[in-house]
């Protein structure tokens, strides 16, 4: 399989807006926005340290356990990987860049996906087998291991290892920003070509002043114009993920932090609209590899075995496990629970899949199995998004008020409960469960269904009927997990 390296359709400059873009491009317009995290960071452990140690009345978990992550999926769908941008665990990424100026590589073996999917695996089943959501202080001290490990990864190696290969969060963010509407890309590739320092992934610091001669084209078919380049101690920082901006087909790796439109000398790096999903359309966006498409097919599951983990059956699976295997250590239950829910079942799932889809179609010895689920892994972020949107919503609106008393108390008044601890309707929130639900199940289904063209042509629809059965799956198991009453955590104190 060649793959089609054809660019989406861009659309308008975002950073041409009136005060959003001025703000964006602005040398600190992202440090103001890591400095307002930051702050809510410090006083998230702070709280979780000496305030109440109820879930249901402490920041440190309503705030990330309840209301940030429905927040950051609306904010994925809408605008694109703004948490990436403002993450406040790589606040001190400068200082720590100073440091690893000299340092080394991040290891050739490890520079891919498999790290991240252990990162998600070891996240998923640290907050259930700790009860992160429960615990404030536990809440408290994860917190600050994220910042000292993307620091100290920040200051050993001379990539952003801990964002690119390693940090959970942004690897969710990562897959599910390529659903956005909004992409990094040049304005004119022929600049890119003619330009010496690519500043856009190497930067502009340097210990000492150094200026340059560039000369790019003119205005006129042609012609030149010499551009002086500086660079020194005031520096931008280039892309943390090693992104060649012109290269750039996917939000993959991609924190969207601008500092390759900060340090790009031509003014040619800019952030520009697109349609949402754009990049799931073209083969050859995504690399075929395994780790990558395991990635996305991971997170669809973990989304359902993360809903799945709320609701009665989890509990009753655990305790069949115990009786009939014998165990009574709930750590291995929980252990083996997760190990097939969270990594056995995606690759069982999806290599049956593809071995299916080459079977039927009589394509076994053109397609490895590899490149057959890179081409349909993609068509997972759509079904697996929804999961995660429906499930995230859930809680966001079922206690939407709920962080006013808990922000009032933090600032040492009374908490005004009976105002704020009201919910939205269940009917209306089912509706939108349900909603959301099918639209990724359709979109991932016509996702697939262009793969399959792509790839059988006339045999299309046999080699679409594998991986339109797991979609439909993993919808109809999401959908019926979320009929069954869900475990309030986080606000049981007040919903009972």
């Amino acid at each position: 399989m060649r793959p089609i390296t054809q660019q989406p359709a861009l659309g308008r400059d975002i950073l041409r807006l009136p005060l959003v873009g001025r703000l964006l491009r602005h040398r600190h317009g992202r440090l103001a926005l890591q400095a307002l995290l930051t702050l809510g960071a410090l006083a998230l452990i702070m709280d979780g340290f000496v305030g109440p140690q109820s879930a249901a009345r402490n920041l440190a978990t309503v705030t990330p356990w309840v209301h940030l992550r429905g927040l950051v999926v609306i904010v994925l769908l809408l605008a694109g990987n703004l948490f990436c941008m403002g993450c406040p665990f790589t606040l001190p990424r400068s200082l720590a860049k100073r440091l690893s100026r000299r340092g080394r590589r991040f290891p050739q073996r490890l520079r891919n996906k498999w790290l991240a999917i252990f990162s998600l695996f070891a996240l998923f089943f640290l907050y259930e087998y700790l009860d992160l959501w429960a615990s404030p202080w536990l809440t408290a001290w994860l917190i600050i291991a994220y910042f000292v490990g993307a620091f100290a990864l920040e200051a050993i190696f001379t990539e952003s290892a801990f964002c690119k290969y390693i940090c959970p969060l942004g690897s969710f963010n990562m897959v599910y920003s390529t659903l956005s509407p909004a992409r990094i890309a040049v304005k004119s590739p022929d600049i890119c070509a003619s330009c010496v320092g690519r500043e856009c992934v190497n930067g502009s610091y340097a210990p000492q002043p150094v200026i340059r001669l560039d000369d790019i084209p003119g205005g006129v078919p042609g012609e030149t114009r010499q551009i002086e380049v500086a660079h020194g101690p005031r520096g931008t920082l280039g892309c943390g993920t090693e992104l060649f901006a012109p290269q750039i087909r996917s939000n993959l790796d991609c924190t969207q932090c601008l500092d390759c439109v900060r340090a790009c000398p031509h003014d040619n790096v800019s952030l520009f609209t697109r349609t949402p999903g754009a990049e799931l359309n073209l083969a050859g966006s995504w690399p075929q590899r395994w780790d990558l498409s395991l990635l996305a097919v991971a997170l669809s599951f973990m989304g359902l075995s993360n809903a799945f983990g709320m609701a009665p059956p989890y509990y009753a699976l655990q305790e069949w496990l115990a009786l009939s295997l014998g165990i009574t250590s709930e750590f291995v239950v929980l252990l083996l629970i997760f190990a097939a829910g969270n990594l056995l079942l995606p690759l069982a799932a999806s290599v049956a899949a593809a071995w299916l889809s080459r079977g039927a179609t009589g394509f076994q010895k053109r397609d490895s199995l590899r490149d057959t689920v890179a081409a349909f892994a993609p068509a997972f972020a759509p079904v697996g998004f929804g999961i995660w949107f429906a499930h995230y919503s859930f809680h966001l609106l079922v206690g939407p008020g709920l962080i006013v008393p808990v922000i009032q108390e933090f600032l040492g008044g009374v908490g005004d409960w009976g105002r704020w601890s009201f919910s939205l309707d269940a009917g209306l929130i089912g509706l939108l469960q349900l909603a959301v639900l099918l639209v990724g199940f359709f979109w991932s289904l016509r996702l697939a269904q262009k793969a399959a063209l792509r790839l059988y042509r006339r045999k299309a629809l046999l080699g679409l009927l594998p991986w339109a059965l797991v979609y439909l799956l993993l919808m109809l198991a999401a959908w019926q997990i979320f009929t069954l009453p869900m475990e309030m955590r986080g606000t049981l104190a007040l919903f009972g």
